[in-house]
């Protein structure tokens, strides 16, 4: 039988306590740079650097943790400098970024939410993500770009968007696709909610995502904390891109997480939990294996961006 989702109670975010506020979030140039010394670190700045020279795309994938360490402004002045060609997330990662752009702060008390039912029960947010989806399914556009056109079109809610990853990408002209998995987020609990807008525009977003990754050919990927979609939607878009002639073989990669994979270039057994750690395959060592290059590090996000925006920025 389905659920009837009329009767679910929403609350307020306006008064909720937050964990991550502007107030906490870094900014380029004047936080410190936390010190960090890879041996191969600077071969993946050089193979960037080179990327962007020769017109190259750089696609940005992260999962939500990456804006939830404070860490938009660095992925801002990315995109703004041209080091970032696509940006791509999941859900969580556009929630965070949203709520921010209005609310000035996200990311709730799960533990004490979860007890009561009120987890993720934000009625300005959930009403008009939905209501932007809704809508921009309706114009045939992505998801990234139907949240960035309601922004837009209600400026009066939304007074952050200097710090919002996909308003600025969507100013700059950068795509920021966001894939989702349904029934994962927040929004989805809400009771206007419209899973075919969902499906339709993070859809749009991954036609969008394929004709980034057709173009990866000497060009870079690279992951930020993502341990399911975006290998999965990487691996899915660099077939499709494949399957349809694009030379994609010559292709840098990097992933970026906290997991410590020990030698990660080396053969594994399905016996070791590790083996199903997709980012591994999917990432670093299958889109890799006909040309190219690519690294596994074992690092908090709140060392690795910073690093890599100082870097890039060296003459």
């Amino acid at each position: 039988m389905k659920m009837d989702f009329s009767g679910i109670k929403m609350n307020s975010a306006r008064n909720r306590i937050n964990l991550v506020t502007r107030e906490k979030m870094d900014t380029p140039g004047k936080a410190p740079v936390p010190e960090w010394n890879h041996p191969e670190f600077a071969e993946l700045v050089g193979r960037i650097k080179a990327a962007r020279a020769n017109g190259r795309p750089v696609i940005l994938s992260m999962g939500a943790h990456v804006i939830k360490n404070g860490l938009s402004r660095y992925l801002i002045a990315l995109m703004k400098k041209g080091f970032v060609t696509h940006i791509s997330s999941n859900g969580a990662g556009s929630i965070h970024d949203f709520e921010l752009c209005w609310l000035g702060g996200t990311s709730e008390d799960v533990p004490t939410a979860i007890e009561d039912g009120s987890f993720g029960m934000w009625e300005e947010t959930c009403s008009w993500m939905n209501e932007a989806l809704s809508a921009g399914a309706a114009e045939g556009w992505g998801y990234g770009e139907s949240l960035a056109r309601y922004m837009d079109k209600h400026p009066e809610r939304f007074p952050y968007v200097d710090d919002c990853v996909l308003y600025q990408a969507y100013k700059l002209g950068v795509p920021a696709t966001y894939h989702i998995a349904l029934g994962t987020d927040i929004i989805h609990q809400h009771p206007n909610v419209d899973f075919g807008a969902i499906g339709q525009t993070s859809g749009v977003d991954f036609h969008t995502m394929c004709e980034s990754v057709s173009q990866l050919d000497r060009g870079v990927f690279l992951n930020f904390g993502s341990g399911v979609i975006g290998p999965e939607v990487f691996l899915k878009a660099l077939s499709i891109a494949r399957n349809l002639g694009y030379p994609t073989f010559n292709i840098t990669t990097a992933n970026f997480d906290l997991v410590d994979l020990g030698d990660y270039r080396a053969a594994i057994s399905y016996d070791d939990p590790l083996y199903y750690y997709r980012p591994r395959k999917n990432i670093v060592n299958r889109p890799t294996g006909m040309g190219g290059k690519g690294w596994h590090f074992t690092v908090d996000h709140k060392i690795s961006l910073p690093n890599l925006y100082a870097r890039l920025m060296e003459v």
